[in-house]
């Protein structure tokens, strides 16, 4: 193939990527149609399928999350909680990809499998860093979870009012001791 054939290819490809991410977060997966996708791209169905294969390849495409986490070893003990939070705020706030994950995640098995993805490639190292007894890892990892999701569900995808209208600082002074015990604080029953 040309390089100009080989530019137009990942071009395409672009656009049905960035349809895809929208239409997911706008109708979810269930509602999300590869026509949809292709009209919203501007292309033919068939290309989608030739370059996804199927809705399911499409979706793998289009939530594609390098949640980019901090290194929080290199931290102060005590701004773990704040840096995580912080971090998340900073991830839903500027990535449409992770409201659509989410949303999908919640009403689909396909979503729910990639957010398991993420938590287990992601997230589980980052607490594992940290945490004082490592075989704890998974389950304050997952208590973690608990919050960042709860707070991305409802402030971004139910936008509970309060919730939506708590400033950030206040958001994350709120937020941050619980993730941070969550992390490195010791087991409750030692």
């Amino acid at each position: 193939m040309t390089g100009t054939g080989t530019r137009r290819s990942e071009a395409t490809r672009d656009a049905i990527r960035t349809a895809a991410r929208e239409r997911f977060a706008a109708d979810g997966y269930e509602r999300t149609t590869i026509r949809a996708v292709a009209k919203d791209a501007g292309i033919d169905p068939s290309m989608v399928m030739r370059y996804y294969g199927n809705k399911e390849g499409l979706f793998a495409a289009a939530v594609a999350v390098d949640l980019k986490l901090p290194d929080l070893t290199t931290l102060p003990r005590d701004e773990v909680g704040r840096a995580l939070v912080t971090h998340f705020l900073d991830m839903w706030e500027e990535n449409e990809v992770l409201t659509a994950l989410l949303r999908v995640g919640v009403t689909n098995e396909a979503g729910a499998a990639r957010m398991q993805t993420i938590f287990r490639d992601q997230l589980l190292p980052t607490a594992r860093a940290v945490c004082p007894d490592p075989e704890q890892s998974g389950t304050r990892a997952a208590l973690c979870a608990t919050q960042l999701l709860g707070l991305a569900l409802t402030r971004y995808i139910l936008r509970l009012p309060p919730v939506v209208t708590l400033p950030r600082e206040e958001l994350t002074a709120w937020l941050s001791p619980t993730i941070h015990r969550y992390l490195t604080a010791p087991h409750p029953a030692a």
